[in-house]
Protein backbone atom coordinates (compact mmCIF):
# COMPACT_ATOMS: atom_id res chain seq x y z
CA UNK A 1 0.00 0.00 0.00
CA UNK A 2 1.21 3.57 -0.62
CA UNK A 3 1.92 5.81 1.65
CA UNK A 4 -0.61 8.21 0.73
CA UNK A 5 -3.21 5.80 0.40
CA UNK A 6 -2.01 4.52 3.95
CA UNK A 7 -2.37 8.31 5.35
CA UNK A 8 -5.76 8.49 3.72
CA UNK A 9 -7.53 5.11 5.20
CA UNK A 10 -5.92 6.08 8.44
CA UNK A 11 -7.54 9.88 7.98
CA UNK A 12 -11.41 8.24 7.25
CA UNK A 13 -10.48 6.10 10.15
CA UNK A 14 -9.89 8.80 12.69
CA UNK A 15 -12.28 11.03 11.43
CA UNK A 16 -15.03 8.02 11.77
CA UNK A 17 -13.70 7.61 15.07
CA UNK A 18 -14.40 11.05 15.36
CA UNK A 19 -17.86 11.69 14.43
CA UNK A 20 -18.63 8.64 16.66
CA UNK A 21 -16.50 9.25 19.84
CA UNK A 22 -17.46 13.14 20.59
CA UNK A 23 -15.10 15.38 18.54
CA UNK A 24 -10.91 14.04 18.94
CA UNK A 25 -9.03 16.95 17.62
CA UNK A 26 -5.73 16.94 16.00
CA UNK A 27 -3.86 16.48 19.05
CA UNK A 28 -5.31 13.23 19.75
CA UNK A 29 -3.57 11.96 16.57
CA UNK A 30 -0.82 10.49 18.52
CA UNK A 31 -3.10 8.36 20.62
CA UNK A 32 -4.50 7.24 17.67
CA UNK A 33 -1.21 6.59 15.75
CA UNK A 34 -0.12 4.16 18.77
CA UNK A 35 -2.96 2.28 18.26
CA UNK A 36 -3.13 1.84 14.53
CA UNK A 37 0.29 2.25 13.72
CA UNK A 38 1.75 3.94 10.78
CA UNK A 39 5.03 4.24 9.27
CA UNK A 40 6.12 8.56 9.80
CA UNK A 41 5.43 9.39 5.93
CA UNK A 42 2.07 8.30 6.22
CA UNK A 43 1.47 10.18 9.81
CA UNK A 44 2.61 13.52 8.37
CA UNK A 45 0.32 13.11 5.18
CA UNK A 46 -2.63 11.60 7.78
CA UNK A 47 -2.23 14.52 10.03
CA UNK A 48 -1.81 17.35 7.27
CA UNK A 49 -5.38 15.91 6.01
CA UNK A 50 -7.05 15.92 8.94
CA UNK A 51 -5.58 19.40 10.13
CA UNK A 52 -6.75 20.53 6.98
CA UNK A 53 -10.21 19.52 6.98
CA UNK A 54 -11.12 20.27 10.48
CA UNK A 55 -10.02 23.29 10.32
CA UNK A 56 -12.29 23.58 6.44
CA UNK A 57 -15.42 21.69 7.59
CA UNK A 58 -17.72 24.17 7.32
CA UNK A 59 -16.49 25.30 3.65
CA UNK A 60 -16.29 21.50 2.66
CA UNK A 61 -19.72 20.75 4.69
CA UNK A 62 -21.17 23.49 2.37
CA UNK A 63 -19.97 22.31 -1.09
CA UNK A 64 -21.61 18.42 0.33
CA UNK A 65 -25.16 20.08 0.94
CA UNK A 66 -25.45 21.59 -2.65
CA UNK A 67 -24.29 18.46 -4.22
CA UNK A 68 -26.63 15.29 -2.54
CA UNK A 69 -29.86 17.59 -1.81
CA UNK A 70 -31.59 14.64 -1.58
CA UNK A 71 -29.51 13.86 1.64
CA UNK A 72 -28.78 14.86 4.73
CA UNK A 73 -25.27 15.00 5.80
CA UNK A 74 -25.93 13.67 9.14
CA UNK A 75 -27.72 11.02 7.93
CA UNK A 76 -25.25 9.62 5.39
CA UNK A 77 -23.12 6.51 7.23
CA UNK A 78 -20.22 7.93 8.59
CA UNK A 79 -18.25 6.15 6.45
CA UNK A 80 -19.30 7.38 3.27
CA UNK A 81 -19.56 11.48 5.14
CA UNK A 82 -16.28 11.03 5.68
CA UNK A 83 -14.57 9.65 2.79
CA UNK A 84 -16.91 12.37 0.66
CA UNK A 85 -15.32 15.45 3.46
CA UNK A 86 -11.83 14.05 2.41
CA UNK A 87 -12.10 13.91 -0.79
CA UNK A 88 -13.45 17.36 -1.15
CA UNK A 89 -10.76 18.89 1.14
CA UNK A 90 -8.15 17.43 -1.06
CA UNK A 91 -9.90 18.92 -4.60
CA UNK A 92 -10.80 22.04 -3.01
CA UNK A 93 -7.50 22.88 -0.91
CA UNK A 94 -5.00 20.51 -1.86
CA UNK A 95 -3.92 21.98 -5.45
CA UNK A 96 -0.82 19.13 -5.27
CA UNK A 97 -3.63 16.53 -5.77
CA UNK A 98 -5.26 16.06 -9.07
CA UNK A 99 -8.87 16.16 -8.18
CA UNK A 100 -9.10 12.51 -10.49
CA UNK A 101 -6.73 11.05 -7.80
CA UNK A 102 -9.07 12.06 -5.24
CA UNK A 103 -11.79 10.40 -6.79
CA UNK A 104 -10.16 6.91 -7.52
CA UNK A 105 -8.88 7.25 -4.11
CA UNK A 106 -12.13 7.72 -2.23
CA UNK A 107 -13.99 5.47 -4.89
CA UNK A 108 -11.57 2.59 -3.49
CA UNK A 109 -11.54 3.40 -0.25
CA UNK A 110 -15.91 3.68 0.14
CA UNK A 111 -15.49 0.10 -1.88
CA UNK A 112 -13.34 -1.18 1.23
CA UNK A 113 -14.65 0.41 4.18
CA UNK A 114 -18.54 1.24 3.18
CA UNK A 115 -21.39 -0.76 1.80
CA UNK A 116 -22.12 -2.32 -1.70
CA UNK A 117 -23.72 1.02 -3.05
CA UNK A 118 -21.01 3.51 -1.62
CA UNK A 119 -17.99 3.18 -4.57
CA UNK A 120 -21.35 4.98 -7.05
CA UNK A 121 -22.90 7.31 -4.49
CA UNK A 122 -19.43 8.58 -3.79
CA UNK A 123 -18.07 9.05 -7.10
CA UNK A 124 -21.44 10.38 -7.97
CA UNK A 125 -21.16 13.14 -5.50
CA UNK A 126 -17.52 13.90 -6.00
CA UNK A 127 -18.40 14.29 -9.87
CA UNK A 128 -20.72 16.54 -9.67
CA UNK A 129 -18.05 18.58 -7.26
CA UNK A 130 -14.89 18.23 -9.71
CA UNK A 131 -17.46 19.46 -12.35
CA UNK A 132 -17.50 22.98 -10.22
CA UNK A 133 -13.78 23.39 -9.76
CA UNK A 134 -11.47 26.07 -11.79
CA UNK A 135 -8.45 23.42 -12.20
CA UNK A 136 -7.51 21.04 -14.46
CA UNK A 137 -8.53 17.36 -13.50
CA UNK A 138 -5.79 15.73 -13.94
CA UNK A 139 -2.37 17.52 -12.84
CA UNK A 140 -1.92 19.25 -9.61
CA UNK A 141 -2.73 22.99 -10.03
CA UNK A 142 0.40 25.51 -10.26
CA UNK A 143 0.22 27.08 -6.76
CA UNK A 144 1.40 25.12 -3.99
CA UNK A 145 -0.74 27.95 -1.66
CA UNK A 146 -2.81 25.33 -0.05
CA UNK A 147 -0.36 21.87 -1.00
CA UNK A 148 -0.71 18.82 1.06
CA UNK A 149 2.70 18.47 2.88
CA UNK A 150 4.91 16.72 0.86
CA UNK A 151 5.00 12.97 0.51
CA UNK A 152 5.87 10.61 -1.64
CA UNK A 153 3.60 10.10 -4.67
CA UNK A 154 0.21 8.24 -4.12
Amino acid sequence: MGVRREGREAAIQFLYQRDLGGGAGVSDLQEFYAFRGLSPSARRFCEGLVSGLLDHTADIDVALREHTQNYELDRLSAVDRNILRLAVHEMLFCDDIPPVVSINEAIDIAKKYGTEESGRFVNGVLDKIKATLKRPDRTPSKSPEHAAPATPQD
